[in-house]
């Protein structure tokens, strides 16, 4: 007899009377509605609520996370029918894909991904045998016929995974025409949208001077001056917090921040725009950025997420074949004491404006952005992301953090992903770490068990709203 794909103890602690108060802080947040305030997930998928077309297209081929590990041993993206920049062939047989995906199953042994998988195909599919190249094509025809059913489109599976909340993440350019159809259809599933400026703040991301033309028309403002480049901005997130937006996300490379003066400023921006620019001028426009978007933010509400310290598109020729967000994206080292100064300098006691600080470097948990936001009023952490959106990166989290900014500086969590039927596996995760980590402090008496259980509910549904502004 193979064992269950899930088990019910998973993630819980091996000490028989500690896991027992686990199951019963779990007990108080697993049904809890989901709030998921910052994530990539595509808002066409509500809006026009179409059936997902296949395994493979729901499975391997749009997340990350599966196709970089296949790729790590030899797997072409072209075979597992990534789409191309150029739009040369690929593998279109989503069986052939999902066969390919099966066979190399065991890469993902003591992943994440491999628990988000399993969760899914146990709990939307009732598959209970372990995916592999003997089980490809039975898993594949289950998920198939589900897919085919109303039950299984993306409404349907909103409700059923009792979301609350969801935020999408749009460029300053789109023109949120999903999010008005979402309004507009009658449904009650709440889908808002998070203000991600980056195409028109980075100097080097790709077509920024064409961007920047086309920021210009949509908004009617004149960017070829500093002021009215802002304005622009202004303009732009009005328009986002319209259609429900509460936050904004920045994904910059480092997280310095600058505070030039007006003349500076005007400086800068007129060199940006221009173009060519040095690599010392974008990082210092970037950094300014960061700043004026906290001065915006506290104007209009808006909070402020800033995602920094990934080496984006480190692979360049993946890159040239494939695009961004193919896996290639690696953790840097980041210093935030010194590279966030200037803003909290200017805004770090406003009790007002929230900004909320992620990192993928784990070195500065304990030694900077606990005692960040243990101190200043306008600060909070975002959970464990990205690589360590993990059991083992979200307890580090935990031990590194809570000493010194204790749970109520930090911001519940958030699945931050593109994969839709990963979003209850990720919640859970986090559901069943935290009750794990918060049982070990009721049975080493620094806990009262009602205490980690009011904490239980805050850390897997109340702190997020609240953050976010939901």
């Amino acid at each position: 007899m193979r064992p269950m794909l899930i088990h019910d103890d998973r993630l819980f602690p091996a000490d028989p009377d500690t896991r027992r108060i686990a199951r019963r802080l779990y007990g108080e947040v697993c049904d809890l509605p989901i709030v998921s305030p910052h994530g990539h997930t595509d808002p066409a998928w509500y809006a026009q609520n179409e059936p997902f077309p296949d395994p493979a297209r729901l499975f391997v081929v749009p997340d990350h996370y599966v196709f970089r590990m296949l790729y790590s041993q030899g797997v072409s993206l072209e075979s597992l029918g990534v789409p191309t920049v150029d739009g040369s062939a690929v593998e279109t047989d989503p069986r052939a894909i999902w066969r390919r995906f099966a066979e190399n199953y065991h890469l993902f042994r003591g992943t994440p991904t491999r628990m988000w998988l399993d969760h899914a195909f146990a709990t939307l599919f009732d598959i209970e045998e372990r995916l592999s190249a003997a089980t490809a094509d039975a898993t594949y025809e289950r998920i198939a016929e589900r897919l085919a059913q109303p039950d299984y489109r993306p409404r349907a599976l909103f409700e059923r995974f009792n979301i609350e909340v969801i935020a999408t993440t749009e460029s300053p350019l789109d023109d949120l025409r999903h999010h008005e159809a979402i309004a507009a259809s009658g449904w009650s599933g709440r889908v808002v949208t998070a203000y991600r400026p980056d195409p028109v703040v980075d100097p080097d991301f790709h077509g920024f001077r064409d961007n920047l033309a086309a920021f210009g028309a949509l908004t009617g403002c004149d960017v070829s001056t500093f002021a009215g480049y802002l304005d622009a901005h202004r303009a732009r997130r009005a328009f986002f917090k319209a259609h429900g937006a509460t936050s904004t996300d920045h994904g910059h490379p480092t997280a310095a921040t600058a505070d030039l003066s007006p003349v500076e400023a005007e400086a800068l921006y007129h060199r940006v725009h221009a173009g060519p620019v040095s690599a010392a001028d974008a990082e210092l426009f970037r950094a300014q950025m960061l700043t004026e978007m906290a001065a915006m933010s506290l104007d209009d509400g808006l909070v402020m997420q800033i995602h920094p310290g990934s080496f984006r598109n480190h692979n360049p020729q993946l890159f040239a074949r494939f695009g961004r967000d193919k896996g290639a994206d690696i953790p840097t080292a980041t210093d935030y004491v010194h590279a966030l100064k200037p803003l909290l300098d200017r805004f770090g006691n406003e009790t007002s404006l929230s900004i909320i600080l992620f990192t993928l470097d784990e070195t500065a948990y304990s030694r900077e952005l606990a005692p960040l936001a243990g101190h200043y009023p306008a600060l909070r952490l975002g959970p464990a992301w990205w690589f360590y959106d993990s059991p083992e990166g979200m307890r580090r989290y935990r031990e590194l953090v809570t000493e010194t900014a204790g749970f109520y500086n930090t911001v519940g969590f958030n699945d931050d992903t593109r994969a839709f039927c990963s979003i209850p596996a990720r919640h859970d995760v986090a559901r069943r770490v935290d009750c794990a980590y918060l049982a070990e402090l009721v049975a080493t008496h620094r806990l009262d068990e009602d205490e980690a259980a009011e904490l239980a509910r805050d850390l897997a549904y109340g702190l997020a709203k609240k953050a976010y502004r939901l």
